[in-house]
């Protein structure tokens, strides 16, 4: 198993027999994704593999957002309500609603 996901399934208290789910769409996710690209640095302190960094989308959100410059903000502060950092907000870009359950359901503009 590579670093990132030994570091998010400890993070979350997973095993491998455990489903995960895309923090995007709540689908079944297939991929750990690294929000800031290993290949640029990963972040401002040069570490790659952060529990800040990797986040857990489905095949269609990695494909609709990863990588893409347009939505980093936009994955960021989706994971940072994952993680339960207060500071992440949604740009005026995005709408999204609060189901009464507490999940949040965002819809982009395009």
């Amino acid at each position: 198993m590579k670093k990132h996901t030994i570091l998010y399934f400890k993070h979350f208290g997973y095993d491998t027999s455990d489903t995960i789910y895309c923090e995007v769409c709540n689908a079944v996710a297939v991929d750990l994704h690294h929000i800031e690209a290993k290949g640029m640095g990963g972040n401002p302190n040069g570490d790659k593999d952060t529990i800040t960094n990797i986040q857990a989308l489905c095949r269609s959100c990695h494909e609709q957002y990863g990588d893409k410059k347009q939505y980093k903000d936009f994955l960021k502060a989706i994971h940072h309500r994952v993680l339960g950092i207060e500071k992440a907000t949604i740009s005026d870009d995005e709408q999204h609603e609060v189901t009464s359950d507490g999940k949040i359901i965002f819809k982009h503009k395009k």
